[in-house]
């Protein structure tokens, strides 16, 4: 440990002497007996140097090839100490020893949480580490030396990262180690940045850093309020001056009893989700998404989170709890705050630019428009700058205070020879300088001037609100600006839409796609995450009439985007019920307010542009509010704005956002810029909200050109089909090539395969999405086990099948891709045939009708012949009609050719076969709908189930074929119990002995196509 006493010696390393424009001596050598010693010891230690001081410090000489050479010396400390200097020096070693650790618990909610300090990160000056469970949060505070220059934001930046380590896991990417800001870090530093601003002291200019970490995650407890609650933890340790400490709950709502910090499994019940951060008096920020909860919940649920509106005791003032706390550890081991350098304007500027300014500034600001006022402003800013410029009281090339810099002494001179500096003394090794004759200090600064005419102009704005109860523009508290809106604007776009209010405006565009569109996520559980909705805000610097840089979205452009996302997402359909991906653009062409409300409210209608089945239509709104002080004569009094511009968003106190429609509320973000808001505030806030978001939807729902509702013939077809598990591998094929090869052989743009059966078919037209549904719906099929077939329909008779192979005993038939059937020697030609090869070869093209279905000889099946075929070892087999083919098992497909030639023996077969002449089947295409009928009459077919199939086609299609889908086909298999059939026919009255099986319609089906077809 470091003594100091006369005559004391350590050895330094060469280093190089740091410029410094304190006027206090700093060390800035690194000791090794030092190193233990936290950030704040050049500060401390410039308190222990004594009026009469001599000390020695490395110095640089000049070698003869020019280059540099620092000498080790040895630092000394010689002095007359006097009693009160004694009293210093021995206080002194206390201020230079490490911070020793401390911990507490804190109850929150039914657990506790874990805080701990001075055990790592103790040269930061503020460390803390939080824990929940398995999940640790660590973050740090540190201040630069050098204030900053002075200005109206406070310099603060907040870094949070989520490592994968804490996972167990790594990342996904290629890279494997983490990089850029993922969307949802820069969300929670957004929420860490936002409760913090408002306490921090006006005036402080030294830029200050937040960094945090997540070291351990255990997927139950979620880190983004504990890293809120850490940071404010750790600022109150830190010399950062600021006015209290702040801390952070999630409030969820399950069933009806409210939940503080629920765990993840929870928050996935959980109809309301709301991050609340303050102190342990008043509330500074809110954000939340919900399911249409109405503003009497959400009041209660921020009750619950900041007082107590349940007297559980797990429920008891979470947020008064943490803050009380975490002041008992501030008390044992927060470090004094940096008071001193808070520098503020001097209070007769103020006076003084009031005077200037004056009636000026109040005409100024009642210009309505936005570029008009600005311009005033500006103009009026100039002119009291150069009236106080002028009178002597400021100048813009005020002399900057001279750096204690101390020139280079490699001049062109001799090794070891020294050059001194004009007025320095020479005491051997030590330069004392003498002190400069600085000018005569300037009353003001120009950057006061300007920090001090920005406050004015808010006061007086706030005046004229409070006083005159009328806004910049006019308006009045409650009053609305007015909005138009206008949808399908882009032609080729899936759905646009143009929303204006007032000098906000916003362009949405969404486009629909498959699976392949939606955006992934790789977080710290879900390593495979997509999501199908989102929306992507963008802020041009021209909107706000500007020049820019354009480059990656900000942090506001996130945040912001995300907002609206949370907004519209709860009015979507689900993916069973539309299976596209959605992607919405808000594109802000103009702002004067409340842009993200503008993205939801135009989002909505390009949603519904875009023929997305909403629920409901959404709009958002922004709410502000200024205090009746008492500089106004007031008493503190609230003052609730509707539809705040950006001018009262930046004077106001408050900027509250909600969206949401009659019933209910679906996002919210609320930030304080004062002390805090109390529930009755928000409460008045939020009905008044709720009348807001009424006007604007009744003014959304008088837009023109009003939305199309309907899918855009840009948009790309999705169809959705169901077939059995265990055939989907049929269709992928042997490492996807049989996929890839329907892609390429129909043209559609993607297939997509699920594990419980559910095929999506996504094509730019529809001959190619048929094709594609053909193909894989053959693929798939197979004879389901119980199932009637009429095989007298043509849904069994196959066209155009390609001979595959040849064998003595018949040939093997291709009736659909992958899918082969037993054409037998015997069923080629209605004469008898040596060998196959005399009929047909490889590559021939026949017809081909489904006989039977060979099940190693346990089964019978009726052919459409008078004779039923009977397997040898099956001798119970009923006799059915011949019209029906009953399939009891799986096996091989039977098929015949001979049964589609002309029979020569008719008279043979028992009973009649119809079939229909050219004349009546060209009467029959004429017809709209086409019915066919076979009664069954046989009471053992009361168990068994049948198929109807349903077909719909236009009527130019071709008559329908072998489950071979054509044009503006889609055929939806329904499969109901013959029993129930039974039942619902005794109660119709009895008609023709046909009943309708089939039928064909002329009308085009839908985009989208719904259903599941019965495949194999």
């Amino acid at each position: 440990m470091l003594a100091a006493r006369p005559a004391s010696t350590f050895q330094s390393p060469p280093v190089q002497s740091k410029v410094s424009k304190s006027k206090k001596p700093e060390i800035f050598s690194q000791f090794s007996t030092l190193n233990c010693f936290n950030y704040s010891f050049n500060r401390h230690f410039a308190s222990l140097i004594l009026p009469n001081f001599v000390y020695r410090s490395s110095r640089a000489r000049k070698t003869r090839n020019g280059c540099r050479r620092w000498t080790s010396t040895s630092f000394n400390i010689e002095a007359s100490l006097t009693a009160e200097d004694n009293a210093r020096i021995e206080e002194a070693p206390l201020q230079l020893q490490p911070s020793a650790p401390y911990s507490i618990k804190i109850p929150v909610g039914d657990r506790h949480i874990f805080v701990e300090t001075g055990h790592i990160g103790r040269q930061a000056s503020g460390a803390v580490t939080v824990t929940d469970g398995e999940t640790i949060i660590y973050t740090t505070v540190c201040i630069a030396e050098d204030p900053s220059e002075p200005s109206d934001f406070f310099p603060l930046s907040v870094n949070y990262q989520e490592r994968f380590s804490a996972a167990g896991r790594t990342s996904g990417g290629f890279f494997k180690r983490e990089g850029k800001t993922k969307d949802h870090e820069v969300l929670i530093c957004r929420l860490i940045d936002r409760p913090l601003r408002p306490t921090m002291v006006k005036g402080f200019y030294h830029e200050t850093q937040i960094l945090s970490w997540v070291l351990s995650y255990d997927g139950l407890h979620p880190p983004d309020s504990l890293a809120v609650t850490a940071a404010g933890i750790a600022v109150a340790l830190s010399e950062v001056p600021n006015s209290k400490a702040i801390a952070g709950v999630r409030i969820g709502l399950i069933g009806n009893k409210f939940v503080v910090n629920p765990t993840t499994k929870e928050i996935e019940d959980s109809k309301l989700d709301l991050l609340l951060a303050g102190t342990d008096s008043a509330i500074l920020m809110i954000e939340g998404y919900c399911d249409f909860l109405p503003e009497e919940k959400l009041l209660q649920a921020v009750e619950v989170g900041q007082v107590h509106c349940f007297r559980a005791s797990y429920l008891d003032m979470p947020l008064r709890t943490i803050c009380k706390e975490v002041e008992t550890l501030v008390k044992m081991s927060g470090k004094p705050k940096m008071l001193d350098a808070v520098k503020l304007p001097p209070p007769e500027l103020y006076k003084h630019v009031e005077e200037i300014a004056g009636d000026e500034l109040v005409q100024a600001l009642q210009i309505k428009n936005k570029i008009p006022r600005k311009k005033a402003l500006s103009c009026l800013e100039a002119k009291v700058l150069s009236i106080f410029t002028e009178k002597g009281f400021v100048s813009k090339t005020e002399a900057a205070v001279t750096s204690e810099v101390v020139h280079d002494l490699l001049d062109d001179e001799e090794e070891d020879e020294e050059f001194v500096v004009d007025g320095e003394v020479d005491e051997g090794d030590v330069h004392i300088k003498p002190i400069s004759k600085k000018p005569t200090p300037l009353l003001y600064s120009e950057v006061d001037v300007k920090l001090v005419f920005k406050e004015v102009s808010s006061k007086f704005l706030r005046r004229r609100i409070v006083e005159g109860g009328k806004r910049s523009d006019g308006r009045r508290p409650e009053e609305l600006r007015l909005i138009n809106s206008r949808c399908g604007l882009l032609p080729r776009a899936h759905g646009s839409a143009l929303f204006t209010r007032g000098e906000t405006q916003s362009l949405a565009v969404v486009t629909l796609g498959d699976k392949q569109m939606a955006q992934r996520l790789d977080n710290l559980v879900d390593e495979d995450e997509f999501k199908r909705f989102y929306l992507q805000y963008t802020f041009p610097p021209s909107c706000v009439g500007e020049v820019g840089r354009q480059g990656a979205p900000s942090r506001r452009e996130i945040g912001h985007g995300m907002l609206a996302e949370r907004a519209l997402e709860p009015v979507l359909p689900s993916e069973d019920h539309f299976p596209y991906t959605i992607r919405v653009e808000s594109t802000i062409t103009e702002s004067n307010g409340s842009s993200s409300m503008a993205s939801v409210c135009g989002g909505c209608l390009a949603l519904q542009d875009a023929g997305v089945p909403l629920k409901s239509s959404i709009s958002g709104i922004a709410m502000g509010m200024v205090l009746n002080t008492e500089e106004f004569g007031g008493d503190g009094t609230p003052l609730i704005l509707s539809d705040i511009t950006g001018g009262e968003d930046a004077s106001g106190d408050m900027d509250f956002k909600v969206a949401g429609n009659e019933d209910g509320v679906t996002a919210f973000q609320m930030d304080i810029k004062v002390g805090g808001i109390t529930i009755p505030v928000m409460k008045e806030a939020l009905l008044q909200a709720r009348e807001g978001r009424k006007q604007i939807l009744a003014e959304m729902s008088k837009c023109f050109p009003p939305p199309s509702k309907r899918l855009s013939k840009y948009a790309p077809i999705i169809h959705v089909m169901k077939v059995k598990p265990d055939r989907i591998n049929l269709i992928i094929g042997s490492g996807g090539k049989k996929v890839k090869s329907i892609i390429e052989e129909t043209g559609v743009d993607s297939i997509e395969t699920q594990d419980n059966g559910i095929v999506k078919i996504t094509s730019k037209d529809l001959s190619s999405l048929e094709k594609s549904k053909a193909i894989i719906s053959n693929l798939t099929m197979v004879p389901t086990v119980g199932d009637i077939y009429r095989v007298s329909d043509p849904g069994f008779i196959f066209r155009d099948c390609e001979i595959k192979s040849i064998a003595p005993y018949g040939v093997f038939v291709e009736i659909s891709p992958g899918r082969e059937g037993l054409c037998h020697i015997s069923e080629l030609t209605t004469s008898w045939l040596a060998k196959a090869e005399d009929a047909v070869k490889v590559g021939d093209t026949i017809d081909v009708k489904l006989i039977e279905v060979d099940f190693c000889c346990s089964l019978y099946v009726a052919l459409n012949s008078t004779n039923v075929t009977k397997s040898p070892l099956h001798s119970t087999a009923p006799d059915y009609d011949g019209n029906v083919l009953q399939v009891n098992g799986k096996g091989q497909l039977r098929l015949s050719r001979r049964a589609l030639l002309p029979d020569t023996n008719t008279e043979n077969s028992g009973t009649k076969e119809h079939t229909v002449g050219p004349a009546e089947e060209s009467t029959e295409k004429g017809k709209e709908n086409i019915t066919r009928a076979v009664e069954v009459e046989n009471d053992e077919l009361s168990n068994e189930r049948s198929v109807d199939i349903e077909v719909k086609r236009s009527s130019k299609s071709r008559p329908v074929e072998a489950n071979t889908l054509m044009e503006d086909k889609f055929v939806k298999k329904l499969v109901s119990s013959t029993k129930d059939a039974l039942e619902s026919d005794r109660n119709k009255p009895k008609k023709s002995s046909k009943k309708p099986a089939i039928n064909v319609s002329s009308k085009n089906e839908t985009a989208v196509v719904n259903g599941e077809a019965k495949s194999g």
